[in-house]
């Protein structure tokens, strides 16, 4: 919304849209604003095809590679190497697509696809339309309950209160107003003569004239940005760029020189090309992209199990190499259920309420005192009057507990329900009836009722602003009787008190400030007993010398789980900060009450400051903030792009259509499945299926773990191809121009896929280290080869290439033929990488790992194994494969043999503590 409605008033506003509030639009009017307009609607991006989805997954570097490789293949006459690694390729995209497509089902079963109707004023009537034929210039009826239609001007307010936390994030429903707001430079949250498309009536009725529809509100506004916003790549998709490059290089790199040393020696061409095709198929893992894919997919199935659902498996290891989570407050790190704190009665004892949100489930525990709640005559009767002056019903369905109405005041009515005090039996059964209403209003900042009770007498009951309720006090209910005292008389300070009025007074103030401090917001209850003639009285009358009885802190409280998952969250050196729409001091004391402001160098932002501020001056502050405030849209894309720029990895919550630029420009964007709009979840690569904090935490976890089980399958998967390439360059190297290849490319492609791509799997399931939460975050450009990784892959690789090669050998020496000495060397590779597997399971050494804890991977080796020497033993395999069946003897020496490289070097790592081998 480009014009400042807010500042023009209701007559200047009707005028520029040429419309009255009695006659409305014409037919003819809504055609031509309707041609000029457009529909008003959002105009939301298409997801993918199934097809664009499937041809998505072709896209990977390390697909590509295997492409050329299957190629090349075809086209030098090794038909069955390229049908083998096509297959491959497919199989990936397969799995690939699948998970991502089912993830993308979901999605579109968790959208609200609800088109509301609004009831509009054309040609003099009222008539109900679809919220996509509205136009500017319509007259809009508001009623409790509507999904506004539009963008509006507030022309009439009744009561009238509007939820607006999917858009600005505000935790309560805003108060709307009809004046003008002289302030050009307020907030969209502070905007309270106007009403936005999405957002929620929750109490009153009133007029609104449509000022913007479609992509021109808010809303539309957010989405086009949100549209318009560059997606990142994960640092999963970046370090898979890294692999694929790195296989790239080596790979023909090793080409290179084998072609160099076949040049040299003067050997044919063809021949020089078989050996090449033999090293390309060897260099490259063809099993990795599907590992990989597998792994991840295995990963999001254990997510989803914990109320995670990843739309993409590269956002899955995202997760964790996250540095910092910037969490919405409203719904995620609170319950987004008003509740009744703190409760306060006239003789000054205070009570803490426990219990979680709308649940009637809780108590009220004394503080410093041991007075029941039940026993203090005050405290029952302030909340008999908190029940009875209520708007709010209570609704509970079987174990479900919710609120009808304004939530602050549905906190009251829950508040009671735990002192035992039922709302429907106090009005049904319980001898009480309502006379007459007197609703609040901004003037008075109070609500009252003439309440009939059970022995037939009238009493007002009053709820209202403390100071108000003060201002029109005549005593205080202490120990179930009245004490008279004069609201002028009080000092504000306890330490002056003089007499036992001006004590109750100051003890009243002081639980006023108490709760201001606790980010609390504060109501006062009252009554006053009335006469026949009080009956009569209108309401500014009859709301003076009313009796105090006491006050109720209310919030949105934390979850219960909040404050372990932040803890577990900084002990990971994760760090959270809260970005809301919500007022600094609320979000500062929830912040602090769940540890996210830690000390008083934790600083809290708002965006009016945020707003001052250059690109240069946030990055620089980012680190030292723990709560943004009263922010915008806008805002938050700066932040975590701010927080991008310092080399980050920022996670970012949230459930609104305010939150989804920034969920898109995340590294991953973590959406609300329950209270999310469709476009934040559009936007987010993970959706929340409980809208809980504490599953982010549980899904870093399990983040890290597969980044731990894909560091290790890549170090047994690229160990394997640096054995495979080696032994081939040693047979180059040491045999010169007579070199026997010691594999040919279709044992090559056995080793990868099954004797060692298949037991390697089995890592991906291998249990989480014991330090997995207790390490600092990766660096967003650490590598999967960091920490010596890529030097232990080449050691290790070279010793079992080299004990391949040594068995070669040693089979020509002997007299035996070169197909016996392929065979042997074959199966020393596969021996060995399959001891290798062992200690691949740890980053330590095998000597510190039980082998028994994984019996997925011994079940794998097994198997990898029986299947190894069913190609050695069985007719068809030494067919396919040109093998030969070894000796007994050569068997068993070529298994011990085999164990020697792993066992020896995971020694000397272990004595040394060294981390190159």
């Amino acid at each position: 919304m480009t014009k400042k409605w807010f500042t023009e008033s209701v007559e200047e506003t009707l005028t520029q849209l040429n419309v009255s509030t009695e006659q409305g639009l014409t037919s003819e009017e809504v055609e031509q604003r309707q041609a000029e307009h457009g529909k008003n609607e959002l105009q939301e991006q298409e997801g993918k095809s199934a097809l664009e989805l499937f041809l998505h997954q072709f896209k990977n570097p390390l697909i590509f590679i295997l492409g050329i490789g299957a190629i090349v293949s075809f086209f030098t006459g090794h038909l069955v190497d390229a049908i083998a690694i096509t297959v491959i390729i497919f199989i990936n995209a397969i799995i690939a697509f699948w998970q991502e497509f089912k993830a993308q089902k979901g999605m579109e079963a968790l959208r609200e696809m609800a088109a509301p109707t609004a009831q509009v004023r054309r040609n003099g009537e009222w008539i109900d339309v679809l919220a996509r034929d509205i136009v500017p210039g319509d007259i809009l009826k508001i009623n409790t309950g509507d999904i506004l239609a539009a963008d509006v001007r507030i022309i009439e307010a009744n009561r009238l209160a509007v939820d607006e936390a999917a858009l600005t994030g505000e935790s309560e429903p805003v108060d709307k107003i009809v004046k003008v707001i002289e302030d050009e430079t307020v907030g969209l949250g502070d905007q309270r003569n106007l009403g936005f498309m999405t957002t929620i009536v929750t109490t009153g009725t009133g007029l609104g004239v449509v000022v913007s529809t479609g992509m021109k509100t808010e809303v539309g506004h957010i989405a086009d940005m949100m549209a318009n916003t560059e997606e990142t790549k994960t640092p999963m998709q970046e370090r898979m760029d890294t692999i694929a490059k790195t296989l790239m290089v080596a790979a023909l790199g090793v080409v290179a020189v084998v072609c160099g040393i076949g040049l040299y020696h003067g050997m044919p061409w063809l021949e020089i090309l078989n050996t090449g095709i033999s090293l390309s198929v060897a260099a490259i893992p063809e099993g990795l992209p599907t590992v990989i894919s597998i792994v991840l997919t295995m990963g999001s199935t254990r997510m989803v199990k914990n109320n995670a659902l990843a739309k993409q498996l590269s956002a899955i290891e995202t997760l964790g190499s996250t540095t910092v989570i910037c969490s919405d407050k409203t719904g995620t790190l609170t319950q987004n259920q008003m509740q009744v704190m703190k409760a306060y009665d006239a003789s000054g004892r205070y009570w803490e309420v426990s219990g979680k949100g709308f649940s009637p489930e809780g108590e009220f525990k004394p503080l410093g005192h041991t007075v029941d709640a039940k026993q203090s005559p005050e405290m029952m009767k302030g909340l008999v009057v908190a029940t009875l002056c209520n708007d709010a019903e209570y609704i509970k369905n079987g174990d479900n507990s919710s609120v009808r109405g304004n939530p602050t005041e549905g906190a009251l009515i829950v508040a009671a329900a735990k002192a035992g005090l039922e709302q429907s039996d106090m009005l049904s059964t319980g001898g009480y009836s309502i006379v007459e209403k007197f609703p609040f209003d901004s003037a008075r900042k109070m609500a009252s009722v003439i309440v009939k009770g059970p022995d037939g007498k009238h009493f007002l009951a009053i709820k209202g602003a403390p100071d108000v309720v003060l201002r029109n006090a005549s005593g205080f209910m202490v120990d179930g009787g009245e004490l008279p005292t004069a609201p002028t008389m009080s000092t504000g300070s306890l330490a002056l008190a003089a007499s036992p009025a001006e004590e109750v007074i100051a003890n009243y103030e002081a639980a006023i400030q108490d709760f201001a401090e606790q980010a609390l917001r504060t109501l006062a209850v009252g009554y006053k007993e009335l006469t026949e003639d009080d009956l009569k009285r209108e309401p500014a009358e009859l709301e003076k010398d009313v009796t105090v009885l006491g006050l109720y802190g209310i919030m949105d409280p934390p979850r219960p789980e909040v404050r372990d998952a932040v803890e577990s969250c900084y002990n990971a050196g994760v760090r959270t900060v809260m970005i809301t729409g919500d007022h600094a001091l609320t979000a500062a004391a929830i912040a602090r009450e769940i540890g996210i402001i830690r000390s008083e160098k934790d600083l809290v932002i708002t965006g009016a400051q945020l707003d001052e501020m250059d690109d240069e001056a946030l990055r620089k502050i980012c680190p030292e903030v723990a709560v943004f405030a009263r922010v915008t849209p806008e805002h938050k894309l700066r932040i975590v792009q701010a927080q991008q720029h310092n080399n980050e990895v920022a996670a970012m919550t949230g459930d609104g259509v305010n939150d989804a630029p920034a969920l898109r420009r995340a590294d991953i964007g973590v959406a609300m499945g329950i209270t999310g709009t469709s476009v934040a979840k559009d936007s987010g690569d993970l959706i929340l299926l409980d809208d809980n904090f504490s599953t982010i935490v549980k899904a870093v976890r399990q983040g890290r773990q597969i980044f731990d089980n894909l560091r290790k399958f890549i170090r047994q998967a690229l160990t394997a191809n640096v054995g495979e390439v080696s032994v081939i360059l040693f047979a180059f190297l040491m045999m010169g121009p007579e070199a026997i290849l010691p594999l040919t490319p279709l044992m090559i492609l056995w080793i990868n896929l099954v004797s060692d791509g298949l037991p390697a799997l089995a890592l991906g399931v291998e249990p989480e280290e014991k330090d997995l939460m207790e390490r600092k975050p990766r660096k967003r450009n650490e590598s999967f080869f960091s920490d010596h990784l890529g030097t232990r892959i080449v050691t290790r690789g070279l010793a079992l290439g080299g004990m391949s090669y040594l068995a070669f050998n040693w089979a020509l020496s002997s007299g035996q033929s070169a197909q016996y000495a392929q065979t042997m060397a074959f199966a020393m590779l596969i021996f060995a990488q399959l001891w290798h597997l062992f200690d691949s399971r740890s980053f330590s050494s095998l000597y510190r790992k039980n082998p028994f804890t994984n019996k997925y991977l011994l079940g794998a080796v097994a198997l990898s194994a029986t299947l190894s020497l069913g190609v050695i033993y069985t007719g068809l395999g030494q067919l396919i494969f040109n093998t030969e069946a070894l000796s007994a003897g050569h068997l068993f020496g070529v298994i011990l043999v085999s164990s020697l490289p792993t066992f020896i070097l995971s020694g000397i790592k272990e004595m040394t503590k060294t981390k190159v081998v």
